[in-house]
Parts: structure tokens; C-alpha cells; sequence
């Protein structure tokens, strides 16, 4: 139904538990390489328990290779804390890719900047910084999930 998309993602325990929401909401999970780990990793494997089995997983070499195989290019979304637009804004639909940017760094500021138009923000308090990878990849895909039930 949805698409997760972690560009470099860096922390193996996080990887695991976005694996593990998405095989819990359904969604396929697209890892971009240069990746902080291997995908054999114990931590990896230990945070997505026994659910990893059961993930539909695609990795891609890079950015350039995961953008020109990708069928709905419009309907990427880019998760970032640069962006003024929540994501409680957005009409989501099914097949939708829901971009997430490495633990340390977040997306890369041109894949930003050429789609200033599909970035969204989690709202927070000016005290927070960011949230875990993990917690945003969850709280967006279930609100996608969500529009998609009502």
C-alpha cells in the first residue's frame, strides 16, 4: 500500500524497527545505499525480531538509481525538519513513498531544494531538535494509513 524510503539510513536498530512498522501497516520498505551497516547486521535483525522474514524489502545502489526506477515520482514525500508543511496536511493515497533522510543528518539539502514542493514536517515543541527515524516513520505512516480507513 505505502512505501517507506530510508536514504542512507545509519543506525541498525532503527532500520529494524521501521521493518518491523512496516510489515505491521503493509508497506514495502526501499533502503538507499551507502547504508551505516550491513543488512546481515544483529542489531538490525534483533530490533526487527522475527518479523523480518516477512518484510518487503528493496534496496537500491543510490539515490539516482531508486529516483529513475521509481513509477510516481510526484508522489514522493520528503520528511524533513526544514519543511513549514505538516504532515497533517498532506491527502495521502495509497502507493505513496514516504522519504526519510538519514539519523544524523536528515536529506541531503538539493534533494530538498529540487522537491521544495513535497516536503512535510512533524510539528514539535522549539525545545526538540528531531525525533527517532523510527518514531517519524511511524507516526507519518500511520496517519497515512489513517486517511486511507476514513
Amino acid at each position: 500500500m505505502f512505501h517507506v524510503v530510508l536514504v542512507e539510513p545509519e543506525i541498525p536498530p532503527n532500520t529494524g524497527n521501521i521493518g518491523r512498522l512496516c510489515v505491521a501497516a503493509g508497506a514495502t520498505l526501499h533502503l538507499v545505499h551507502p547504508l551505516g551497516f550491513q543488512i546481515n547486521d544483529r542489531e538490525l535483525k534483533r530490533a526487527g525480531l522475527d518479523y523480518w522474514p516477512h518484510l518487503a524489502l528493496r534496496e537500491w545502489p543510490n539515490w539516482d538509481a531508486f529516483s529513475a526506477a521509481c513509477p510516481a515520482p510526484e508522489r514522493c514525500f520528503f520528511l524533513t525538519t526544514k519543511a513549514s508543511q505538516s504532515y497533517l496536511t498532506q491527502r495521502f493515497e495509497p502507493g505513496d513513498y514516504l522519504v526519510f533522510g538519514r539519523e544524523t543528518r536528515g536529506l541531503p539539502d538539493g534533494l530538498l531544494a529540487t522537491n521544495a514542493e513535497r516536503t512535510l514536517t512533524i510539528p514539535m515543541a522549539p525545545e526538540a531538535r528531531s525525533l527517532n527515524l523510527a518514531t517519524a516513520v511511524g507516526i507519518v505512516l500511520y496517519e497515512a494509513r489513517r486517511q486511507q480507513s476514513s
